[in-house]
């Protein structure tokens, strides 16, 4: 017997049950009404829709660009490991690790404790003692900044956050980063 209980005439539910079939994050199914029952896709970060079936999860539209407050912990493997604080910075990138791993549950606690503005104030004092980027003179801000102008990963980061929002562990040429993304 045929599972097809299509009647003419009588519309057939489908139920959207995307979030069991495995669509990447961000997407959803529906069945067109106008082309015979076919699937077709719909980003819902930006509403836009396709039939072909995506494979990435949905990306919304994005800043041209963004400012961040970031910690940076360099090691010996650093692109240059020398800052403000140390000529000669010889500590492991485990340790660089550990320390920066420390620094974001510290925010992450303030942030619960007293909310954005807790982690924004103690975010940059933070960045002013210890992060070993010059920028810790302006509590770890790096300004506006796009696409194009900073490492990848860091870039990735930056730009796929929410404002308010704060990173995990970024490693880059230059060290390990926490980024906090403000504008």
């Amino acid at each position: 017997r045929s599972l097809d209980c299509k009647v003419p005439g009588v519309p057939f539910y489908k139920p959207n049950l995307s979030h069991m079939s495995g669509l990447p994050e961000g997407w959803s199914s529906k069945q067109s009404k106008s082309h015979d029952g076919k699937t077709y896709y719909i980003n819902n970060a930006t509403g836009g829709t396709t039939w072909t079936y995506p494979t990435e999860p949905a990306v919304g539209p994005t800043a041209s660009a963004v400012q961040v407050l970031h910690l940076l912990k360099k090691h010996s493997g650093s692109r240059r490991p020398a800052s403000w604080r140390c000529d000669n910075i010889t500590q492991s990138k485990e340790v660089a690790i550990q320390q920066i791993a420390q620094f974001r549950r510290t925010l992450e606690k303030a942030e619960q404790e007293g909310g954005y503005e807790a982690l924004l104030k103690l975010f940059q004092s933070i960045a002013y003692e210890e992060s070993d980027c010059g920028s810790h003179e302006r509590g770890g801000d790096l300004g506006m900044f796009g696409r194009g102008q900073m490492q990848k990963p860091f870039e990735d980061a930056s730009f796929g956050l929410k404002v308010g929002e704060m990173s995990g562990l970024v490693d880059t040429d230059s060290g390990i980063h926490i980024i906090l993304r403000i504008a």
